[in-house]
């Protein structure tokens, strides 16, 4: 098939599902911790302890490598290919990326080192957008060069006729992080301080930094999330890049990075949103579409884990899903209150299972990589 993606709803045809295989810890460090600070829950200081992320778990104290139990990751591969199997039942052509290599164990650039991750959260690091891959730059170093392993997929596009374009890449020194949103913005501060910078040979000072978890795409229009100057620079390259094929929209503060727990397009003119708040700070053209408030997730949705387990998302991970077509959902099977919420509106719903969604930072929206729709460039936002 040949790359054609311009929305999150019109029918799906052929998709990436990501890989978890070989996943054996964290790398905690500037970026891992800034990265995910991203997720903590600060919108209701009473709720009870399981609601927030726990980040405080650490290998021997100070930076390194968190080992992750391997049952759960067994459990992830297992839900993985479930996942898979669902799309497929739904005629949809499942594509994977290449499985990182047992003995392959750091990434590493003259300005620092971190282990590798697999290629399992495969929406992050690229943007597709109509018939052009993009690869962004990076926020996470140990995911720096992640998209390499996807790299025969969008051989295989480009091949069929596809764009293909890759983000300047930040030399992601200590100073090159914008700090200043996790300093300032939450009611509670991050999960844990944010270490300061050491200085570094290569400082370039603020660098460009990206995911495409930041941007809903609307046809011709690409809602982009700002927080930081990082955010700032990729989202202006962006629109030079784009200029005259699609327009920007940039919001500011939706969150730290990712919007895609915060609101999804399940259709022209209905949203999946985690509050009226959230809402409220949509471009205008989009307050006026229909608004589904997401249930508040129980915290018997999800597994308990022990103290030395990191926490890595807020339980609205579950607003995650994945549209395969505009009256079509796959949800967590964990989450019923959703799952009646959307069949209230008329969506057909596909349960999917789904455990560990908070110890990997992913749901089905972060795991999958929709690469041809039936959707062209329409004009929703005017």
């Amino acid at each position: 098939m040949q790359l054609n993606s311009f929305d999150e709803w019109s029918p799906l045809r052929e998709v990436v599902v990501g890989s978890a295989r070989n996943y054996v810890s964290h790398s905690r460090e500037l970026s891992f911790d800034l990265f995910f600070h991203d997720n903590i829950a600060h919108d209701n200081p009473s709720r009870s302890e399981w609601y927030y992320p726990r980040l405080s778990a650490r290998s021997g104290g100070g930076s390194g490598r968190v080992p992750i139990k391997q049952r759960y990751v067994e459990e992830l591969n297992e839900d993985l290919e479930g996942i898979a199997d669902t799309l497929r039942s739904l005629s949809v052509n499942v594509l994977r990326p290449m499985d990182v290599d047992a003995d392959t164990s750091e990434v590493r650039t003259p300005a620092w080192a971190a282990s590798v991750v697999p290629p399992l959260n495969v929406r992050d690091n690229t943007l597709i957008v109509g018939d052009e891959i993009i690869e962004t730059a990076p926020m996470i170093r140990s995911r720096y060069f992640e998209t390499q392993l996807l790299k025969p997929v969008f051989q295989e596009y480009f091949r069929r006729g596809a764009r293909w374009t890759v983000m300047p890449r930040p030399m992601m020194t200590d100073a090159s992080f914008d700090l200043s949103y996790v300093r300032s913005s939450t009611a509670g501060g991050p999960t844990e301080p944010i270490d300061d910078p050491q200085p570094s040979a290569y400082d370039v000072g603020f660098e460009m930094m990206f995911d495409g978890a930041q941007c809903l795409r609307l046809g011709r229009d690409i809602v982009a999330n700002i927080s930081t100057a990082n955010h700032a620079l990729a989202c202006d390259w962006l629109e030079r890049h784009l200029e005259g094929r699609f327009r920007v929209h940039r919001v500011h503060q939706l969150s730290d990075s990712h919007i895609d727990s915060m609101v999804l397009a399940l259709r022209p003119g209905t949203l999946l949103v985690r509050s009226l708040e959230v809402a409220e700070k949509l471009p205008e053209q989009l307050r006026g579409w229909d608004m589904i408030v997401a249930p508040a997730p129980e915290s018997n949705n999800f597994p308990a884990y022990e103290d030395d387990d990191l926490v890595l998302t807020s339980p609205f991970i579950d607003l995650n899903v994945l549209s395969t077509a505009p009256d079509t959902v796959l949800v967590n099977d964990a989450c019923p209150e959703l799952m009646r919420t959307l069949e209230k509106h008329s969506f057909t719903v596909v349960p999917v299972r789904h455990r560990h969604r908070r110890l990997f930072g992913g749901g089905f929206h972060c795991f999958t990589l929709d690469t041809v729709r039936d959707g062209g460039p329409e004009d929703y936002l005017g």
